[in-house]
């Protein structure tokens, strides 16, 4: 059984990093215990995107769309509230979602967003 992740998100200049809570080490985005996806290209909504409620650190809802007659693994990403979407996960990284991950939104960047989203029982913690 692999051990809990618990990530640190430390500030940055347009969002968060990523640090491992037990050792202070830097986290790469390309670590293969998380993904970093870019709510980006045609499943942007930039009008949404720019609210508050998708501002970097904050909870995000991931909601699975199995009628959605583009692709049946679609997994739309909105606010925790769930009153505004901001896109899509990626078409390659939806089919691979368990469907009880947690995600946060992690960087905001012109054109898009980039999205953290870690297994159900990872721990996300916002510095001090």
């Amino acid at each position: 059984m692999s051990e809990r992740l618990r990530l640190w998100l430390e500030r940055g200049a347009s969002g968060y990093h990523l640090r491992d809570a037990a050792t202070g080490e830097p986290v790469r985005w390309e670590d293969p215990r998380l993904r970093v996806v870019a709510v980006a290209r045609v499943s942007f909504r930039p009008g949404n995107v720019d609210d508050d409620s998708f501002d970097p650190g904050r909870p995000l809802a991931l909601v699975r769309e199995p009628e959605n007659k583009h692709d049946p693994n679609a997994v739309a990403i909105w606010n925790e509230e769930r009153t505004l979407q901001a896109g899509y996960v990626p078409r390659e990284v939806a089919a691979d979602l368990r469907g009880d991950e947690q995600a946060v939104s992690l960087w905001r960047v012109e054109g898009g967003l980039r999205v953290l989203v870690v297994p159900a029982n990872a721990w996300v913690g916002l510095p001090r």
